[in-house]
């Protein structure tokens, strides 16, 4: 019966009417909140406040997809001045220059910090994530080409959403406070991978992402 098909999700960026909705999502998924089998499923690494949320969405960095009034995944996203607030991203930052990307030097005036990135638990697989990272692509193609960001080697379901589905390159690997990271990248000229632009959010392969 047609009530009974799934509600198409909707992506688009996020206003401040959304933080409770992605605070809500964030803390299901946080890190120190899970146990280790819900780890296993992937996790939230890096928390926002309220305020930071605001302070990226001024910088329409903050990018959601809700169902029937439901946020069910967010992804930000921005320049490494706003990024640079946290140690594990000035890592990064120092890392950038002697790393490169489909054969060019990462200059980190034209790339961008993409994530954290979290997905409900009952819609992925569902095609979401690909969806706001089309989303991203139209955001940020016409002033930053390259997107980086960092995945925790623990993390196993978002490195194969991001890696294997979505074909975003291992750039680098690296340790922090005893953890153990890879570094990858992607680009917003065009889609990283031809499942990108899929729309087909029933028979997209079940991997379950947050990072």
């Amino acid at each position: 019966m047609i009530n009974d098909l799934p509600l198409a999700p909707i992506v688009r960026i996020a206003t401040e009417a959304d933080i409770d909705g992605i605070l809500a999502l964030q803390s299901q998924n946080l890190y120190l909140n899970l146990s280790s089998d819900e780890l296993a499923d992937g996790f939230v690494t890096t928390p926002f406040t309220p305020d930071l949320i605001r302070d990226l969405l001024d910088r329409d960095g903050v990018f959601i997809a809700e169902v029937g009034g439901k946020i069910v995944g967010y992804v930000l996203a921005g320049g490494w001045d706003f990024y640079a607030q946290w140690e594990i991203f000035r890592l990064m930052i120092s890392r950038l220059p002697d790393l490169s990307f489909q054969g060019e030097k990462i200059d980190i005036d034209r790339s961008f910090q993409y994530g954290p990135v979290c997905i409900d638990r009952t819609f992925r697989g569902s095609g979401i994530l690909s969806q706001l990272l089309e989303l991203i692509h139209s955001s940020f193609k016409d002033r930053l080409p390259i997107g980086v960001t960092f995945i925790n080697q623990l993390n196993q379901r978002s490195l194969a959403a991001h890696h294997r589905k979505l074909g975003f390159e291992i750039i680098d690997e690296f340790e922090f406070n005893n953890g153990n990271f890879y570094t990858l990248a992607f680009t917003t000229i065009q889609p990283s991978s031809p499942r990108l632009l899929s729309g087909d959010w029933v028979k997209t392969p079940s991997f379950k992402t947050a990072f």
